[in-house]
């Protein structure tokens, strides 16, 4: 029965490898999540900056970065908080990035031309994917909320 038991504590890449094959990834993604939080806010705020906050909505995906920054470390060190404050975080986190891809494809429809001069707007709009890494992070943390917690 050997793979079976989960090893000591010195198992480093063989503990990590258990881990992973038995769903307990709730800590290091509560982490990654806190990290992809921060990042992501940093560079939306670079480029909405640069479009000059033209709509105060562009402020939300800045000021949801650090609740998930907070809610990921919460995560990370306690599993009351992982259940309760990450999901929620996440999920604000996750909707803002949808309601941000459809902004950002209504705001490539409204530059001269739209959608039928696709390739010219994508590339010099609005960012089109930009808006589905906020959801990508956001789904991490509730990805998160829902596995096994390491040992």
């Amino acid at each position: 029965m050997r793979g079976r038991r989960p090893p000591g504590r010195r198992g480093g890449f063989r503990r990590a490898r258990y881990d992973v094959r038995h769903g307990r990834l709730q800590r290091s993604l509560s982490l990654l999540m806190a990290a992809g939080s921060a990042v992501t806010a940093a560079e939306v705020f670079l480029e909405h900056d640069r479009a000059g906050f033209g709509n105060r909505v562009m402020w939300w995906p800045v000021l949801l970065g650090p609740v998930g920054l907070a809610a990921g470390m919460a995560g990370f060190a306690d599993e009351r908080a992982a259940r309760t404050a990450l999901p929620l975080a996440s999920a604000a986190i996750a909707a803002n990035g949808l309601q941000g891809t459809y902004l950002h494809v209504r705001g490539i429809a409204r530059k001269p031309g739209g959608w039928r001069m696709a390739r010219y707007n994508v590339e010099l709009g609005p960012p089109l994917f930009a808006p589905l890494l906020m959801s990508m992070v956001g789904g991490m943390g509730l990805l998160a909320s829902g596995l096994r917690r390491e040992r």
